[in-house]
């Protein structure tokens, strides 16, 4: 049924009271717009909030589930926005249902963990030393990287060969990583983007890296502009280093940097 403006003007005198104004009424057939200006205060407002964020998420006695989630794969180039125009690397991983089957329903947002790299023996970070090392087991099963992405700016290229590989020992570091389509960027394919909190020499494109997923952080979300958005990535660090710096989180294995806890994090050294 089809109500012309009189009809419904005269519906609305007749049977809501006279205290409700007519522009608080909502126009039923097209929804409500609102205002260009009201979704931008809107988002500033969340935008607003980040500082007072809490800094350690969940309880000190440990992960809880669904956590900790697996994932691993080898490192691949990403969209080459990390050190280039947010000053925060990221190292991708691929998004693959068949290889990681619990992604596919995995709520896009940020989360933190520890992640385990096998550096080659070539790069400058490399410690094959490490107190991480498992001397047990050879990592033999990465496909050799046959090509070499271009490099961000102002770093040096590390690629991994099958024979460095054999070599190369694990080694943990925290690691905070966003899995989702990154709404600000309006990226249209799935990513899983890791940033190692760690300093690191040179790239490190094909090396093997695992990742043990602790917890989420937020949901992922658009921003009015890129200070915003690095201003939230730079809490979502602050959350993950706090959070993982108790002992239930860390694992007794030992990380960079020589602490241990009593978190059991032997497949990341494996």
């Amino acid at each position: 049924m089809h109500l012309k403006k009189s009809h419904l003007t005269y519906l609305i005198s007749r049977y809501l009271p006279n205290s409700c104004p007519l522009h608080h009424i909502p126009f039923l057939f097209r929804g409500p717009k609102i205002p260009k200006a009201a979704r931008i205060h809107t988002r500033q407002m969340a935008e607003s909030s980040s500082a007072a964020r809490p800094r350690i998420l969940y309880g000190d006695a440990g992960p809880e589930p669904p956590f900790p989630l697996r994932m691993e794969g080898a490192v691949i180039a990403g969209f080459g926005r990390g050190s280039k125009e947010l000053g925060i690397p990221t190292a991708n991983l691929p998004v693959d249902d068949a290889v990681t089957p619990w992604i596919a329903d995995a709520r896009s947002g940020v989360y933190f963990g520890w992640a385990s790299l096998a550096l080659p023996q070539t790069h400058p970070d490399a410690n094959n030393n490490n107190a991480n090392a498992d001397t047990s087991h050879d990592n033999t099963s990465t496909t050799p990287n046959t090509t070499t992405p271009a490099p961000e700016a102002n770093t040096t290229t590390t690629t991994t060969t099958e024979t460095e590989t054999a070599v190369a020992r694990f080694q943990i570091y925290p690691m905070v990583m966003s899995i989702g389509y990154n709404p600000f960027y309006k990226n249209r394919v799935r990513s899983a983007e890791v940033h190692v909190l760690r300093g690191f020499g040179a790239d490190f494109y094909g090396a093997p890296m695992r990742l043990l997923i602790l917890g989420f952080v937020r949901d992922e979300k658009d921003y009015s502009g890129l200070e915003a958005l690095v201003e939230d990535i730079q809490i979502d660090c602050d959350v993950a280093r706090q959070s993982l710096a108790r002992p239930a989180w860390t694992p007794l294995q030992g990380v960079d940097g020589g602490a241990a806890g009593e978190l059991d994090g032997s497949w990341l050294v494996r």
